[in-house]
């Protein structure tokens, strides 16, 4: 199910009372730096709960004057000092509320700071297979859930206790028999909101998962539109998220139903309240026991007061609401880093691209079924070494280790005789440059893409490594040059281009360590070679690791590591590895003879249908 791999504390294992309070705790910091404007909201709040306590009292006085006849001036006064509670009242509402808003933005912005870090540190294997799109459609949810849910607990709830405390008070002292009959009520509507709380919550939990779901799907099918037109299924897919779509819209009315249900069920328990206040108020009028200006300040606080109590009892459900998003935005924060930082790492000012792979092991989840098994390798400084082999043999998992992505199980790796585990990662990678297969370009200026490992990069630095990467003259001949936005995932530019920029990206950065990941295999034949040309100019003077499955593309490496099934079998220039007539050899044959570039029999590769 998806959501899980974020989740550890999901559904199917609830935090107890004391890892939610530990957690709530948690969650207070994000508000420490909007203390003072969280502290001045609180004052306004309650001073607008105070005037509202009070102004019924301003009411019975001025209906009590006006049914004994009194003098109009002392009406005229209570008149007034209505208006001056309303105009007092609405300016300090304005104010609170823009307040409000600018302390629960910055409250957005301490959460996604905290847990966009946390994103770009969080495994790769939860980040593929969960899916950015419904990491960020959780994420954003969340966050908005938890902001929302905690303005409206934070700035409704303290006024509401100040008006109840008040408003209750003054009621027995006007008079104690219509105060009972009145409070009597007041129950009713918690009552309500606690029965409705853990459908509420199950259903906020519900549409997270099935949004995240939706807009996962969305960000794949956007991003792989070509296949998607390819095979015709623009229609299918539409369908589909619109399926989706609607089954999550019946979810939401289902829910708006069944709080509107709620809703009603609350609204007639106050207008009972009203109803029967009204009553008992008119007799105990006709029997002379109180005035009319009182039962109009009853009215008034029975209004007044329904509003706090559903708005306190609304704090069961808005807290079972916030707590789901809770979850979500801890499941986040508190995914356990793959690899950090040893205290006593340091960085490292220079490199001169020695590499030892003493001894590695390393699987993922099956143990049985081991990547690399006691690999043992060494490269000199400016040594380019290519490393060959069927799929699942190794290769891209050795190199993953080397940008300490992970940590070998057994061995070690190190660089200039330095284990990697004493080096800080940012400092690691930034001696690193990777050209991949697929050539990915941010949808930017190509300027900003090949600056990108360097930003302060001049534009005649970008211009000299765009040269060197056979990438000027193509630039020069699109419309805006080097402010050309290129697309998302470089999409407007053609694989060739692209890949140019990412090597003239990496010649930017000047690593003394390179990793070259099938750089050439997707391109055609008069792109290759431009990009080999640029290739050459990238590898001469650094430690080079290029993985390869199209051989012809390694035949002049200082040394050709053969990798099967997590061990080296073979190692050596191409020609010595052809003279020993070996594995390597027989790839070779294989493709020379246009059947397959990995370890695969070619009597096992089916016929296409004709």
């Amino acid at each position: 199910m998806h959501g899980q791999a974020l989740r550890p504390n999901s559904p199917n294992v609830p935090l107890n009372t004391m890892g939610r309070l530990k957690r709530l705790h948690a969650a207070v910091r994000f508000a420490l730096p909007q203390r003072h404007a969280i502290i001045l909201i609180v004052a306004l709040v309650l001073a607008v709960a105070a005037i509202n306590a009070f102004e019924p009292l301003v009411l019975k006085s001025v209906f009590d004057q006006l049914t004994e006849m009194r003098q109009a001036a002392a009406i005229m006064a209570g008149v007034l000092l209505l208006l001056a509670f309303a105009v007092t009242r609405e300016a300090m509402d304005g104010f609170a509320n823009w307040l409000t808003w600018r302390t629960r933005i910055g409250l957005q912005y301490a959460l996604l700071e905290a847990t966009m870090g946390k994103l770009h540190r969080m495994p790769l294997r939860i980040q593929r297979s969960e899916g950015i799109g419904a990491i960020m459609t959780r994420l954003d949810r969340s966050i908005q859930g938890f902001t929302s849910a905690v303005t409206l607990i934070l700035f409704n709830i303290m006024p509401s206790v100040i008006f109840l405390v008040i408003a209750i008070a003054i009621m027995l002292r006007l008079e104690w028999r219509l105060a009972l009959l009145v409070l009597a009520f007041a129950p009713l509507p918690a009552f309500i909101a606690g029965y409705a709380g853990p459908e509420q919550m199950q259903r906020e939990r519900t549409l997270l998962d099935r949004w995240a779901q939706i807009y996962s799907r969305f960000n794949e099918v956007l991003s792989g539109i070509v296949i998607v037109r390819s095979f015709a299924m623009e229609d299918a897919e539409k369908a589909r998220f619109l399926r989706d779509v609607a089954a999550a819209n019946k979810v939401v009315i289902r829910g708006v139903a069944t709080d509107a249900g709620y809703a009603s069920a609350s609204n007639l328990v106050v207008a009972l309240a009203r109803l029967g206040g009204l009553a008992l108020g008119a007799y105990f009028v006709v029997q002379a026991e109180i005035t009319v200006g009182t039962v109009v300040a009853f009215l008034g606080y029975i209004g007044g007061l329904f509003g706090p109590v559903q708005g306190l009892s609304g704090v069961y459900s808005n807290l079972r609401k916030a707590s789901v998003s809770l979850d979500e935005i801890f499941g986040i924060l508190n995914v356990q880093e793959h690899l950090g930082d040893s205290p006593d790492a340091a960085d490292i000012p220079d490199v001169k691209g020695e590499v030892s792979f003493e001894k590695v092991h390393f699987h993922y989840e099956q143990p049985q079924r081991p990547l690399l098994n006691g690999v043992t390798l060494h490269a000199r400084p400016g040594e380019t070494i290519a490393i060959v082999g069927p799929s699942g043999a190794g290769k891209t998992t050795l190199m993953a280790l080397l940008m300490r992505f992970y940590d070998p199980l057994e061995g070690r790796i190190a660089i200039d005789g330095r284990c990697l585990r004493s080096i800080k990662q940012s400092s690691l990678r930034r001696h690193i440059g990777v050209v991949l297969q697929d050539p990915l370009l941010f949808n930017d200026t190509i300027k900003a893409n090949v600056a990108y490992g360097r930003p302060e990069a001049t534009i005649e630095q970008i211009e000299a490594a765009a040269k060197a990467a056979y990438a000027h003259d193509f630039i020069m001949r699109l419309p805006d040059g080097y402010d050309t936005v290129v697309g998302e995932r470089g999409a407007l530019l053609s694989v060739g281009e692209r890949q140019r920029i990412t090597i003239a990206r990496a010649l930017l950065k000047n690593p003394p360590i390179l990793i070259l990941d099938e750089a050439t295999s997707a391109l055609d034949a008069e792109s290759e070679e431009a990009v080999q040309h640029a290739l050459e100019n990238l590898i001469a003077p650094r430690t080079t690791f290029v993985i390869a499955h199209r051989l012809s593309t390694v035949v002049n490496a200082d040394r050709i590591i053969v990798l099967k099934e997590g061990q080296i079998i073979e190692s050596g220039r191409h020609g010595e590895l052809m003279r020993q007539n070996g594995y390597y050899a027989s790839l070779v044959r294989r493709q020379h003879r246009g059947l397959i570039e990995n370890d695969i029999d070619a009597s096992a590769v089916p016929s296409v249908p004709g």
